[in-house]
């Protein structure tokens, strides 16, 4: 497996854990992950869906629309406009200094849109949209925000806030974040090939090579059983299962931050729930004391 290998570890869990590198690129990652189990991973999980922060718009002010759009679709499908983020740059809107409902430069980013059908009709994409903020800008130009007929314009300003998944779905940093169990496949020598858990396998794991069945793929394995069932010798000479304590880590980014931040603002996240569940239990010890 080609990869990256490395220890680390985490406050509050007594053992070290293993991460291995399997895929990345700009958008998505894959990861082994060793020495874990169900409820620290589904934390991972959890908090990456609805805990990290990303910049999304949250408000709109609407100056002007002759479009056949009603103004609230208008801003719900700017809202649903993915946006690089620059966490270092911005604050969560209730952790600002400024205490303003309105916010301010270090909460809140502003986006502009002046768009006119003179020719014909027109769709108007979000490349058109004018950041004051160069970092904080549409991840595709070529989103669809509204079908302008001639002679139609729409002007408007939108003002852009961190938010948390959990309060909202266009928070959500990730496309997809999902995580199995590595799965283990063994087969015995009183295999005598026929090949039908090769046919029936619907991710292609295994191949027939010779007088002998193979496994191709084992990281496709979805542990459906299929193989084993579809077996006509009893019992099956192959068998399926998993690793208790390691998995296989699946996330893609809506391209509003890389996975490797995504993945480091989780983990630190998590330290930092971890630190506050610790002073709230010895609060209650000593108040019991």
């Amino acid at each position: 497996m080609n990869g990256t290998a490395f220890i680390i570890g985490f406050q509050g869990v007594s053992r070290l854990v293993e991460i291995e590198v399997l895929e990345k690129d700009d958008l998505s990652m894959r990861l082994l992950i060793r020495g874990v189990d169900v409820p620290f991973m589904n934390a991972v999980r959890r908090i990456i869906l609805a805990e990290v922060p990303c910049m999304a718009m949250d408000e709109v002010v609407i100056i002007e629309n002759s479009s056949i759009l009603q103004d609230e679709i208008i801003a719900h499908r700017l809202g649903l406009i993915p946006l690089k983020t620059d966490l270092d740059g911005y604050n969560l809107p209730e952790e600002c200094s400024c205490n303003s409902e309105f916010g301010c430069n270090l909460c809140r980013a502003s986006l502009t849109l002046d768009a006119e059908a003179e020719e014909g009709t027109r769709t108007v994409y979000s490349g058109e949209l004018i950041s004051e903020n160069p970092d904080i800008t549409p991840v595709s130009d070529r989103i669809p925000i509204v079908k302008l007929a001639k002679g139609q314009n729409l002007k408007l300003e939108a003002y852009a806030r961190l938010g948390k998944g959990k309060n909202h779905a266009k928070w959500q940093p990730v496309s997809m974040c999902t995580y199995k169990y590595f799965p283990q496949i063994e087969i015995s020598g009183q295999c005598d090939a026929c090949g039908k858990c090769v046919g029936i396998c619907p991710r292609k794991v295994l191949v027939k090579v010779g007088d002998k069945i193979e496994i191709r793929d084992l990281m496709a394995c979805n542990l459906c059983q299929d193989c084993v069932d579809v077996c006509p010798m009893k019992p099956p000479p192959i068998e399926v299962s998993w690793k208790g304590d390691t998995f296989i880590f699946n996330m893609e980014s809506t391209g509003v931050l890389s996975p490797e931040r995504m993945m480091k603002e989780a983990v630190k996240i998590l330290n930092q729930q971890l630190r506050e569940f610790i002073s709230q239990v010895k609060v209650k010890k000593s108040e019991k004391s």
